[in-house]
């Protein structure tokens, strides 16, 4: 077996350590990214949920921008929410923001029951730019 290429973000490896993960793997021109949320830097949730998104998206940015790419990049979108019927149109408005501009990447919404604390987790793969390695 190979070994995996894992992606760290700076200052969080402690936390993928510690929760026995790899926040993302590079594979065949593609990054496939584990599932972000809004979780503080000691791994706790943000408490208001347009904040949890938004952090959401600082944690995947942090991991795409330490593999060489960016959203511009991604193909394929998970989001799991937490009782959609509810917070969906809340958390698009913050969604947007991160977006960018079409053509979108294509996005799978699932709603859930649990998410450990959080409300709102977003999980993509990426196809990696020809200079960001392998």
């Amino acid at each position: 077996m190979t070994q995996r290429d894992v992606v760290f973000p700076p200052g969080r490896q402690a936390l993928y350590e510690r929760n026995r993960y790899s926040p993302a793997i590079r594979s065949n021109g593609f990054l496939f990214v584990s599932g972000q949320v809004g979780s503080t830097d000691d791994g706790s949730p943000e408490p208001e949920l347009d904040a949890q998104v938004r952090r959401a998206f600082s944690n995947l940015n942090g991991i795409l921008d330490a593999a060489g790419c960016s959203f511009d990049d991604v193909v394929d979108v998970t989001v799991f929410i937490v009782d959609p019927d509810a917070k969906f149109e809340r958390i698009w408005k913050v969604v947007s923001e991160f977006w960018g501009q079409a053509p979108y990447p294509t996005v799978t919404a699932v709603g859930v029951t649990w998410l450990y604390g959080f409300e709102f987790e977003i999980k993509v793969i990426a196809r990696l730019p020809e200079n960001a390695g392998s």
